[in-house]
């Protein structure tokens, strides 16, 4: 087997032991951030070719990981389907490493961080051990690259000498490849923060040739992270950023010129990469983006964000985008003409979504437990196979993260005294069991009359058996605080119209009844009461509980909260712990299995209609 490192020999990766007497109450500390030996995977020399036959780049993307670089296990009768994460991974790679040497370019659209105790407690720490690890080329930076705030527990910086950016500075320094985006700039001055090294832009040679590669953060980045962590920043329109960035590269010698873009979009098709009625034309940033630009001012394009997929060639540029949580790639192949150092577009190949499986179905050859559950006795297990090579989890990348997975595990598997008797399960554009459920412990354990939650927020499905607190972690890994507001009928009424008629899904709620039009749009909100459809009194006072990343502006509430008397509204910042662990504390005293409530809440009044693809609900899970 051809060796994947480097001669130097790996220190494994150490973390600071997770306390295993926690309160129920208590929130998990950050283990200490330390910067690892773990040497990358090591690229083959080029060697310029005899022929004159077109130069093969292989280029592989990955996007929104949210912290998963742990393969993960499904248990079925004759084996375990296992999936997903760095090690895995790293399998693929070597096979298209070899296949191609000097010829693969490694990067990632962005959301490295955010979402797992692994990437949450070491605050994104082992992710970029995984990265250096895995020789990835660039990255670029993803909204929820701002969550982690200040270093240390606090995750939103409330006062003065906290760094808003000190915990991604520390990774940016940890990195040993650059996290790029040309679009950041600071409000006051106008200028790139010191911090960001470079213009967000990197020159690498592969097979002879020279590639150009450069970031862009959505400018939606205030209402999908906490926006107190970046008020002092600005983000800049992407086509004109893509235009410039593009431009300085190629004056710079660049062959080629490759986007790393945290905004995508969406298509519900992938057979045909030139067909793309299927996709989110008129609202996908990316293809905003891609047609806002002239036919070949980019190569090629790995976009991310929206966790759904794109395989497609837009405005004659091969876009590619994967589904989230580390358990899929793209592959773009590009042809150059080595005179012309031109890309051969009838020779380019898109492939996108591509599973990260290391056993699988003999029958159906797929990984994908939802899908196998159904039929789990007729599963037979065997090793995943990829252009013809049998898939092994690699083991130096394994045993490197070992350690971190070992600290993690005690915290991932504590037992609550809680049952799930049935699974709870997510649902971006309609209620949900799981929203529901938690949307009603929050009205009762704060004695609300209503209760709010952005679908976004919900990260994971709730799994049926006894519950533990790394499973309700994956639900919600953000550190909100609970927030409340006390709002008159009229406010009200002014919020869940702002929270309703966004294109951030349907919000989770207790407490009422509510009336939607089947497509977003602005008004979408068509009418709304108490439950039994009692009134709101214009004129009455309304205790309304919420995540502080809403109640701080998050999802686009900023403007209307705005409106809003500030002593009206308590962010939570006295409060002892989080949402996600005050929960805890209050399904535990409450000693009672989760059940999903009696559906209803929700009427849509337009039954039956599809929406065009470019009025359809923004599915990105990404938001807090």
């Amino acid at each position: 087997m051809t060796n994947l490192f480097r001669s130097l020999p790996l220190r494994p990766i150490t973390l600071a032991a997770v306390a295993l007497g926690l309160a129920c109450q208590s929130t998990p500390q950050p283990i200490p951030n330390t910067v690892h030996d773990a040497q990358p995977i090591e690229l083959p020399v080029y060697k310029p070719p005899k022929t004159r036959a077109p130069v093969h780049l292989t280029l592989v993307g990955t996007n929104d990981l949210h912290g998963w670089v742990m393969t993960q296990t499904e248990k079925f009768p004759s084996g375990d389907l296992r999936f997903g994460g760095a090690a895995v991974l790293a399998s693929y790679l070597q096979v298209l490493r070899e296949e191609n040497p000097a010829g693969v370019l490694l990067l990632d659209a962005g959301d490295l961080f955010q979402g797992t105790l692994m990437s949450n407690l070491t605050e994104g720490s082992a992710v970029i051990d995984a990265f250096n690890l895995l020789g990835y080329d660039a990255a670029s930076i993803g909204n929820h690259e701002f969550d982690y705030g200040p270093v240390g527990p606090v995750s939103a910086a409330t006062q003065p000498s906290m760094d808003p950016f000190g915990a991604l500075k520390a990774r940016i320094n940890q990195a040993k490849f650059p996290l790029l985006s040309t679009n950041i700039y600071e409000s006051a001055t106008g200028l790139r923060p010191e911090w960001l090294k470079g213009d967000g832009s990197i020159i690498v040679e592969r097979a002879g040739l020279k590639v150009g590669i450069f970031g862009l953060t959505t400018p939606q980045t205030p209402s999908v992270t906490l926006p107190i962590n970046v008020a002092s920043l600005r983000f800049g329109s992407l086509a004109p950023e893509a235009m410039t960035a593009s431009r300085r590269l190629r004056e710079r010698g660049a062959d080629l010129v490759i986007a790393v873009v945290h905004a995508g979009g969406k298509c519900g098709e992938v057979d045909d990469p030139k067909n793309t009625r299927s996709c989110d034309l008129d609202q996908g940033e990316v293809f905003e983006m891609m047609k806002a630009l002239p036919e070949g001012t980019l190569d090629a394009v790995v976009a991310g964000h929206t966790h759904a997929q794109i395989g497609h060639f837009v405005n004659g540029t091969p876009v590619i985008e994967s589904w989230a949580l580390g358990r899929y790639f793209g592959i773009v192949d590009l042809f150059v003409d080595p005179q012309t150092r031109k890309v051969l577009p009838e020779k380019t190949h898109i492939e996108s979504g591509i599973s990260l499986c290391e056993t699988v179905d003999e029958a159906t050859g797929s990984c994908d437990a939802r899908k196998l559950t159904a039929n789990a006795a007729g599963v037979k297990v065997v090793p995943a196979r990829f252009h013809g090579r049998t898939i092994s989890a690699n083991t130096e990348v394994a045993a490197a993260l070992a350690p971190a997975f070992e600290q993690v595990a005690a915290l991932q598997t504590r037992a609550l005294g809680i049952t799930v008797p049935q699974p709870l399960g997510r649902h971006y554009e309609d209620e949900s069991a799981l929203g529901s459920m938690l949307a009603d412990a929050m009205r009762a354990m704060c004695k609300a009359d209503i209760a709010l939650l952005n679908p976004g927020g919900l990260r994971a499905d709730l799994r049926s058996g006894p519950l533990t607190y790394g499973q309700l972690y994956e639900v919600l890994p953000f550190d909100n605080q609970v927030a409340t507001l006390d709002l008159s009928g009229e406010q009200l009424r002014h919020l869940l119209t702002a929270a309703f008629g966004g294109r951030k899904g349907v919000f989770q709620f207790s407490g009422l009844e509510v009336k939607l039009g089947r497509c977003p749009s602005p008004d979408r909100l068509k009418g709304f009461s108490l439950p039994g459809g009692k009134a709101i009194d214009p004129q009455a006072r309304y205790r309304v509980v919420m995540p502080d990343f809403l109640a701080r502006g998050g999802d686009g509430l900023g403007p209307v909260l705005a409106t809003f008397e500030p002593e009206r509204v308590d962010l939570g910042d006295t409060r002892a712990t989080n949402l996600r662990d005050e929960l805890v504390t209050f399904f535990k005293d409450r000693k009672q299995p989760l059940v999903a409530p009696k559906p209803g809440r929700v009427t849509f009044l337009d039954a039956g209609g599809h929406c065009s693809a470019g009025a359809k609900i923004d599915t990105h899970n990404g938001a807090p």
